[in-house]
């Protein structure tokens, strides 16, 4: 998954709640000079048709994402969808043993997490976790002094080990790293960076294996430990799913950025070119936020998209994920306020402000059923500086659930184009059968009418019956323990 924009960082994805301080100090809102309910009805209804999905459509995103992912995994560079191998071939089984560690590096954050693993009859028998907040001046620093940081941050975790979690004689503790960054994995427990994103820009870094560079820190600091899995956020997640639930097939990550994972077979990867799995199958990461064919865009999507830092690319990603969704809606509103003075004569300064908008605030925005949209008008003025009448607070709920629905819709086709590729090539062992894909983060947690939108697309694309067997479950930070569990699974003393 690979998130690339101008604003600064949008901050975690949450429910602003309105407090009753909050509704006191809210000011009296004016009503707008012209009426907003009839001259924006033709601006809201090209939203509306340019942004559609209907049936047709999605069948064809569907058929073009299964499509796009044979030829990614035919040849490298075959398709818009990288279609990355993982090296793991090896999932957790339940009966791994042992204390393992896992390390999250994805954003301004890492966490860390151990795990006392009991095999079958005990699974997990203790977990804690910590998180460290990494200086900025480090996110444009060496490499050398980025994992010296982490380094010394899971030292100090590791010092707190308490007597819940015992190492086994004559074994060193290893680590399943996770690291959501672009990198070329070139087998379980290497991989190198091809670049920074998310505002990163480490020197030093391009072009090495990002687990030697942490081995050697780990070195530097005198801590006795090793790297056994290096994965990305959505192949931790299907892991984590995947030891409670054998039926879990694929795992999708749906927060800031997005990207999803399946378990594919040996024999349907022709770019193996004879490497050989010892299980006969390994889970792809298909970076499918660089999906493009077919997507219903319209003229907002098309100018935030001119106006990032990597136009012309990661175009799903822009339709779907939460980074980009609050910026398309304000980009509707500002043209509104523009064209036909939804909020008055004038366009508040905060609200041409790029990213001011976030998917936050258009979430809180939805949950609003109060008879005066109150807390609309709160978030608009607080966000965006906008005073509001009842009329434009509801065309605004309706932009806004415009550009959810075509967001969680798309979402879906993409999730069945996943499916029906390995349907395809396996007739019955997914649709005639109880599947299972595991979603994480924020965007897919937090956000219930795109929850909602996601599963009517799937249900509407394969019917009623085949939809029974697809279960949508949501699996919290499985990419934390996802890591430390694959870190199990390939562990040199397994």
């Amino acid at each position: 998954m690979s998130v690339a924009a101008t604003p600064p960082a949008v901050g975690p994805f949450y429910l602003r709640r309105r407090s009753p301080s909050t509704a006191m100090s809210m000011p009296r809102f004016r009503m707008a000079v012209r009426s907003a309910a009839v001259s924006v009805t033709p601006l809201l209804t090209k939203l509306h048709n340019d942004s559609a999905t209907p049936l047709p459509l999605l069948c064809h995103v569907a058929d073009a994402m299964a499509a796009d992912m044979r030829a990614g995994l035919a040849v490298d560079g075959g398709s818009d969808l990288k279609m990355i191998l993982s090296y793991v071939d090896s999932l957790p089984s339940g009966n791994e043993e042992g204390l393992f560690y896992a390390l999250d590096l994805g954003g301004t954050n890492f966490r860390v997490l151990r795990v006392q693993l009991g095999g079958k009859q005990e699974r997990v028998i203790a977990t804690e976790f910590d998180q460290v907040s990494i200086p900025k001046e480090l996110m444009f620093g060496t490499s050398e002094q980025l994992f010296d940081f982490i380094a010394s941050g899971l030292a100090k975790f590791a010092q707190k080990e308490g007597n819940k979690f015992h190492l086994p004689t004559g074994t060193k503790r290893e680590i399943g790293f996770t690291f959501s960054f672009p990198v070329k994995q070139t087998s379980i427990d290497s991989g190198i960076l091809i670049k920074w994103t998310k505002g990163f820009s480490v020197s030093g870094t391009a072009g090495k294996d990002v687990v030697a560079c942490l081995n050697e820190a780990m070195e530097r600091r005198g801590l006795d430990m090793r790297v056994s899995a290096l994965v990305n956020d959505a192949v931790g997640t299907l892991a984590g799913a995947r030891y409670w639930d054998d039926d879990v097939m694929v795992a999708v990550i749906l927060g800031t950025g997005t990207n999803a994972c399946y378990v594919e077979r040996a024999d349907a990867i022709p770019k193996l070119q004879g490497q050989v799995s010892s299980s006969g199958r390994t889970i792809i990461n298909t970076e499918w936020g660089a999906f493009s064919d077919g997507l219903p865009l319209t003229e907002f999507d098309r100018e935030m998209d001119a106006a990032s830092i990597n136009p012309g690319e990661q175009i799903f990603e822009k339709t779907i994920s939460g980074m980009y969704l609050g910026e398309i809606v304000r980009r509707v509103l500002v043209k509104m306020a523009e064209a036909d003075a939804l909020f008055g004569e004038s366009v508040p300064e905060k609200l041409s402000t790029p990213f001011a908008l976030r998917t936050p605030d258009i979430c809180a925005m939805q949950q609003d059923i109060s008879d005066d949209l109150q807390d609309v008008g709160s978030i608009l003025y607080n966000v965006s500086g906008v005073e509001s009448n009842l009329s434009a607070r509801k065309i605004v709920v309706h932009v806004c659930d415009t550009i959810v629905k075509r967001g969680g819709r798309l979402a879906g086709a993409g999730i069945v184009g996943i499916l029906k590729k390995m349907e395809e090539d396996s007739k019955g062992l997914i649709f005639g059968k109880r599947t299972v894909v595991a979603m994480d983060g924020g965007l897919y947690e937090n956000y219930p009418q795109y929850r909602r939108y996601l599963q009517e697309a799937v249900t509407e694309l394969l019917g009623t019956e085949i939809s029974k067997n697809v279960v949508i479950e949501h699996s919290k930070d499985g990419s934390g323990i996802g890591a430390a569990l694959l870190a199990a699974a390939n562990s040199q003393y397994a």
